[in-house]
């Protein structure tokens, strides 16, 4: 049997708000996320959706990024400029999607660092020294 002085008890303060109807827990207005995490969702999606993207245009789906454009309700601009995400250099894609490190550029600056060699693309989409520990 346990006594009272044997009872731990762990506080966690956490804010619980409502969003779009559905209860959504807030960390502290203190909270700092842990290094491993470091990566934006933001990032990490758009890496997704453009590899999602261009399997179905290499699928036969679409014969045009118009094409693709329209199906997915966006706009033919933007569709282009995320598709080049999923040509990313693999080292990139490794560092991004695997170790999460944080990127030393925008999301818009690496939708056109893929047109770049890729021995070039690691150092500077996570900077110079992380293209060194490699």
């Amino acid at each position: 049997m346990t006594h009272a002085d044997d009872t731990i008890r762990v506080l966690i303060p956490l804010k619980v708000r409502r969003k779009n109807g559905r209860p959504k827990i807030l960390p502290p207005a203190d909270y700092l996320p842990s290094e491993d995490q470091t990566q934006d969702p933001h990032v990490l999606r758009a890496i997704g959706r453009a590899w999602a993207w261009r399997r179905r245009m290499e699928a036969g789906e679409f014969g045009t990024i118009q094409e693709l454009a329209e199906a997915v309700g966006l706009a033919e601009r933007h569709v282009s400029r995320q598709l080049r995400l999923a040509y990313l250099a693999p080292g990139v894609l490794k560092r991004l999607v695997c170790k999460r490190e944080a990127m030393a550029v925008s999301l818009y600056d690496l939708c056109f660092l893929a047109g770049e060699p890729w021995g070039e693309q690691v150092g500077r989409a996570v900077g110079d020294c992380a293209a060194n520990s490699t």
